[in-house]
């Protein structure tokens, strides 16, 4: 019996060797602000990213994620991490300084409000390459911005939008705006822009609602404008919230950033992101050392955009396959020039442009500045006809900037 315990004792201490040694042997997560930061793997090439909202949202962080997977699937010895929910501000600053000291080569923010936070780190680590989404701030050496030319496709779906609203005997739409940023009026003005083109007594009303995620406030929101008399709403937000209430309400959304955004019979279209070949060069550009950050905004014609419904493969959705064949072959051929090369951002914002208020911001034939569609002067942009200002036909007032 006495042999039997000294035997079991023995056992129970080698367990213990075993279990302490594993331990040992498996490094515990760094944990920063509550948020766990992702290791590097040693020999390949680390990329991060840093999310706004959930990595399944269904709508802008989905569409980056899907992007970051591509990287690692068709770039060569690559190893992607992410790091999701982050808030702006503060939060993001302190991730963006652990993904670098964990040493991560290439960091990618995808949110407006990371631009200064990420603008301080960059500063810190000069050989780690950063990367800003919708921002307009770069060093040139290893922080700079990126977008795309998205309001070519709110335009198209503004042409949608107000074809429907016409056919209905109904001509107003609604847009729900998150934040009072350059990128939110560029795109609101580009839908009316758009509206204009098929519906030239179309109305746009707007409502903001202060997130970029959050499916409670973007139903209220869009019910909000229905009830208020719009019949197709679009939203600036992450959820399928505009298609999902004008089921309820039997009127007509606008959905965005995914392309499977648009599940459902009342959602018209979706302009939607493909961010997987953009990431993918740019990561194979840091690499070989070519890439230059600035100000980078891809055109429609590199593959990064779509519009639901429209791209090949795709089928129309009900309520847009019944819209005068005019109207349609319109979408049809703006789209063929967009991809082609010969229709671009500069093409939607050229004169005669006048705002709300009747005063004159384009004369005819001549187009914003890229800088232009960036900045509010008041965030410090030197942009000349700053995008501070909404087409004609939009019923809100300038949001207050603030101080």
């Amino acid at each position: 019996m006495l042999r039997n315990r000294m035997w079991r004792s023995v056992g129970l201490l080698l367990l213990a060797g075993l279990a302490l040694a594993a331990c040992a042997g498996k490094a515990t997560p760094e944990v920063v602000g509550g948020f766990e930061i992702p290791a590097v793997e040693e020999g390949k090439f680390n990329v991060a990213m840093v999310l706004i909202g959930p990595h399944d949202d269904g709508g802008w962080s989905q569409a980056h994620y899907e992007g970051l997977l591509d990287v690692e699937k068709n770039v060569p010895n690559t190893h992607v991490a992410f790091i999701e929910l982050v808030p702006e501000g503060a939060d993001s600053e302190q991730v963006f300084r652990s993904l670098a000291r964990k040493g991560f080569d290439l960091i990618f923010g995808t949110s407006f409000g990371y631009m200064d936070p990420m603008e301080v780190v960059a500063g810190e680590f000069p050989d780690t390459m950063f990367i800003h989404l919708t921002g307009f701030k770069t060093n040139g050496t290893n922080y700079g911005n990126l977008f795309g030319e998205m309001e070519v496709f709110k335009y198209m779906a503004g042409m949608i939008a107000g074809s429907r609203a016409k056919a209905d005997g109904n001509p107003r739409i609604g847009y729900m705006a998150t934040f009072p940023i350059p990128e939110e009026l560029r795109l609101g003005n580009a839908i009316m822009l758009g509206a204009k083109r098929t519906c030239p007594e179309c109305t746009m009303d707007v409502r903001w609602i202060n997130t970029w995620h959050d499916p409670v406030i973007e139903k209220e929101g869009a019910a909000s404008l229905f009830d208020a008399g719009v019949q197709v709403v679009f939203t600036g937000a992450d959820t399928p919230a505009a298609g999902d209430v004008a089921m309820e309400k039997e009127k007509w959304g606008v959905n965005y950033d995914h392309v499977g955004a648009c599940k459902v019979d009342r959602c018209l279209t979706a302009p939607y992101w493909t961010w997987g070949p953009i990431y993918s060069r740019i990561t194979e550009e840091t690499i070989a050392g070519t890439y230059v950050p600035g100000f980078q905004y891809f055109d429609s014609s590199e593959g990064g955009l779509g519009l639901y419904g429209f791209m090949e493969g795709q089928t129309l959705q009900p309520g847009v396959a019944d819209l005068p064949a005019a109207d349609l072959q319109l979408v049809r051929d703006t789209l063929a020039t967009a991809l082609a090369g010969d229709f671009n951002r500069f093409d939607v914002f050229k004169g005669p442009i006048n705002d709300n208020q009747g005063n004159v911001i384009l004369a005819d034939g001549v187009s914003l500045e890229q800088l232009d569609l960036d900045g509010f002067a008041a965030f410090g942009s030197p942009c000349q006809t700053c995008m501070y200002w909404w087409a004609d036909g939009v019923t809100a007032e300038l949001p207050d900037l603030g101080s």
